[in-house]
């Protein structure tokens, strides 16, 4: 029986010291942590500054090559040109992104010969991908 009653006292203390803690959290952290700091603002860059850059962007690619002319108006650049390579018209798209241009019209043709290499090797890379299940594997060792 005492044992009984040590036991009691026990959880009846223990619900005491439980239900004394406040049931909801500090609005407020013990220790805040500075808040991080904003990275500065970029400048934005004047048209003819902008397209400057563009060019000198161009100019030291691979797609130089290419001789895309460049215009910017508001921010946004206007390329326009020729290209046999395919990838050279998003190549140019990102560096004008990546030089500050807010938005890009890509103006730049892509020739039928590149169109046709692109085609021809979308067609090869389908028919490798596809495997017949009835003919054996071989083994390359």
């Amino acid at each position: 029986m005492a044992k009984l009653r040590v036991w009691l006292a026990a959880a009846l203390l223990a619900a005491g010291a439980w239900s004394a803690t406040p049931s909801n959290p500090p609005t407020q952290p013990v220790n805040p942590k500075p808040a991080a700091k904003a990275a500065p603002a970029k400048p934005r860059l004047s048209d003819s500054q902008l397209e400057s850059v563009i060019r000198a962007k161009f100019a030291k690619s691979k797609i130089n090559a290419d001789r895309f002319t460049v215009h910017v108006q508001g921010g946004i650049a206007t390329i326009e040109g020729r290209t046999d390579v395919i990838q050279h018209k998003g190549v140019a798209t990102r560096m004008c992104k990546t030089a500050g241009a807010s938005a890009v019209s890509n103006r730049v043709q892509i020739s039928e010969a590149a169109r046709q290499k692109a085609s021809n090797n979308l067609e090869r890379g389908r028919q490798r991908a596809q495997v017949k299940r009835s003919e054996p594997r071989t083994d390359h060792k």
